[in-house]
């Protein structure tokens, strides 16, 4: 009888399949490695892209924060330029006003009324004056509502102090001055 010893041939298949096995397995894990390999490169590339995005964005930032904060200091420059603009015209126009202001109480002072005093505190101006009789004094208030430059005439009192033939009586007037503007016309009408 033949003898045919199987064993052999048996553990040799199992071995090779082994052989395979391993070889498969160790190039499934080399294959592994390169793909993570792959993926780590990839996504440090587009880390590293959008960090230096990130820094040139915060450089761009930074650079627009300057550009505001000039902005601003600008703007302020420009606000103190405009209240300095306004106070100087203010001055100007309570320069001309004061002589305008001036020319209207001589063309509404009647006849026979003498002023002593004229006060301005703001927008208020107290004229204090003597008259020879109340007819008068009535028509200085009826002038003095009709001027353009001032209103409201209010009459504080009126009284006699001296005893002497004369007999003046004292008055107190109160106006309000009106924020009128300055017009060629009344530059011309002065002059």
């Amino acid at each position: 009888m033949i003898r045919i010893n199987l064993l052999p041939w048996r553990d040799e298949l199992r071995a090779e399949l082994r052989n395979q096995f391993v070889t498969g397995l160790a190039l499934t894990a080399v294959l592994g490695l390169v793909a993570a390999f792959a993926i780590y490169s990839a996504k440090s590339d587009d880390i590293d892209y959008q960090e230096s995005r990130n820094a040139r964005l915060q450089t761009e930032i930074r650079g627009l924060d300057r550009q505001i904060k000039e902005i601003k200091s600008l703007e302020e420059t420009r606000a103190r330029l405009l209240r300095r603009r306004d106070v100087i015209e203010q001055l100007q126009d309570s320069r001309a006003r004061m002589v305008h202001l001036f020319d209207e109480l001589v063309r509404t002072i009647p006849d026979g009324v003498f002023l002593t005093t004229a006060k301005q505190l703001g927008q208020s101006l107290t004229v204090t004056g003597r008259a020879q009789s109340d007819a008068q004094i009535a028509l200085y208030l009826r002038r003095l509502d009709g001027s353009p430059w001032m209103t409201k005439p209010e009459l504080g009192l009126i009284e006699v102090k001296s005893k002497s033939e004369d007999l003046l009586k004292d008055f107190k007037i109160t106006v309000t001055l009106t924020n009128r503007k300055i017009t060629a016309e009344d530059t011309e009408a002065t002059e």
